[in-house]
């Protein structure tokens, strides 16, 4: 009985813990759309189509983006997915004709919920694979860093891949590498192309560890990207009334025609000489460090990092363009922190 209680309280003990590390970056972020509601320009696509979709349901005639297309199309996709689980609680706020900043509040809320529960399953994959420690400081590092909390709640494209990778990184911890890899595909060709400047480097280091097989990595995504190819394509060429693959628009625009510096250059160390330190703050010099402390992190972090590099060659830059980062740096840095 003692033994039995004993167990029951360890249970209770960890339950409590793993709501307080839910509840820490959940009400920084929560905290975040209250005192910052509005959104800007880049967000605009799918804050108008989220609510296009709440209020104007199947009369694609009164849509915004038939008028007003923007620069390259967007998928749908995702705002359709917040859009129906927003629905019921935006069905209340009109029940009670409270005005629409509410409903943009509650698609934000929404957002940040998904994207935190999905760093959520990463979080737990840590504590398994590394420790309590690691996981302690992983949490109080994310917490102390404003961007990634902020920027979660913010419709991007960027943001919405950023939760099918947090899927990614905690199968990879998992070893179940396939499935990691079927969560970044979608992330590539449903929200954002540049993802495949990740998956390439991610599925190179599998390659090299031995840890999947060519001949069915090959078969494996090959058929996951046909999938997903055919699921934005019919949706969005509903939406947009013409054949259309809108990633496929934006990798042309941005990587073939290099349009992207049109709104702006950076120099190429940029990333590594101001967005990421700004970002990761302590865990900057930490995730590196970690590379010398444990060999387990260096199949996450060097594709991560090749990823980062990579991406530099592209002149226009910006922080929520290797967002995606951030996660497998705050891991780095809290295994060095944990050895301190």
């Amino acid at each position: 009985m003692k033994e039995y209680r004993r167990r029951e309280g360890k249970a209770t003990n960890s339950r409590l813990s793993s709501t307080g590390y839910d509840m820490i970056p959940g009400s920084i972020a929560a905290f975040y759309v209250m005192t910052v509601p509005y959104t800007k320009v880049e967000e605009s696509f799918n804050m108008q189509a989220m609510h296009d979709i709440i209020y104007h349901r199947y009369h694609l005639d009164k849509y915004d983006h038939l008028e007003f297309p923007g620069v390259v199309p967007r998928t749908f996709i995702g705002a359709w997915f917040l859009s129906v689980m927003a629905a019921p609680l935006i069905s209340i706020l009109g029940f009670f004709s409270l005005p629409k900043i509410y409903s943009l509040v509650t698609v934000r809320l929404m957002l940040g919920g998904i994207i935190l529960s999905t760093l959520r399953f990463f979080r737990v994959q840590i504590r398994r694979k590394f420790g309590n420690q690691v996981e302690v400081f992983f949490v109080i590092f994310t917490a102390i860093q404003f961007h990634f909390l902020f920027y979660c709640t913010r419709p991007l494209p960027n943001i919405l891949a950023l939760g099918l990778v947090n899927l990614a990184y905690g199968n990879l911890l998992k070893g179940s590498f396939y499935a990691a890899l079927d969560f970044l595909i979608a992330a590539t060709i449903i929200f954002r192309c540049d993802m495949l400047l990740l998956l390439g480097p991610i599925v190179l280091g599998l390659l090299l560890t031995r840890s999947i097989s060519l001949w069915k990595a090959i078969k494996h995504c090959v058929g996951t990207a046909l999938l997903c190819v055919g699921f934005t394509v019919l949706v969005d060429s509903i939406m947009w009334r013409k054949l259309l693959w809108p990633e496929f628009e934006v990798f042309w625009f941005n990587s073939v025609l290099n349009r992207s510096s049109e709104w702006g250059v950076h120099s190429f160390h940029w990333y590594f000489t101001s967005a990421l330190p700004r970002s990761l703050l302590l865990a900057y010099p930490l995730f590196m460090l970690s590379l010398l402390l444990d060999r387990r992190i260096l199949p996450l972090v060097l594709p991560v990092l090749s990823f980062v590099v990579l991406y530099s060659k592209l002149p226009h830059k910006e922080l929520r363009f290797v967002i995606s980062s951030v996660p497998i740096f705050n891991l780095a840095a809290a295994i060095s922190a944990s050895r301190m």
